[in-house]
């Protein structure tokens, strides 16, 4: 039942971190995708993991430092949306999901 309850919140944040960072980080990642792969929460609800995927890619680490740099007005902006949803609004870190990267070396690696 518990793990329903934080499958159901992830996808929620997943949705709404999205949406947020696709309005909010708009001008100052001009040129760049941004993608929310993935939501991970701990049991308890307090902490989600936010997994992005950049695009192109070689600007990624770059983009999530400066995600990183305004957490807390992603966090704010989160709650604003999530409020009736949630009593508590979880500590938001963004990690850069390469999963993307390593499908393509694989990939690139079965070709020859």
């Amino acid at each position: 039942m518990e793990s329903t309850r934080v499958d159901k919140v992830s996808k929620l944040l997943q949705r709404d971190l999205g949406e947020i960072l696709q309005r909010e980080a708009q001008g100052s990642l001009r040129g760049k995708l941004v993608t929310v792969t993935e939501v991970r929460l701990t049991p308890n609800l307090e902490i989600a993991k936010v997994f992005l995927s950049i695009f192109p890619s070689e600007h990624g680490q770059v983009v999530v430092k400066e995600i990183q740099q305004h957490t807390a007005h992603y966090r704010n902006l989160l709650g604003q949306r999530i409020r009736h949803q949630l009593r508590i609004v979880p500590e938001l870190q963004f990690i850069l999901d390469e999963s993307m990267d390593k499908l393509e070396r694989i990939d690139e690696l079965l070709k020859k």
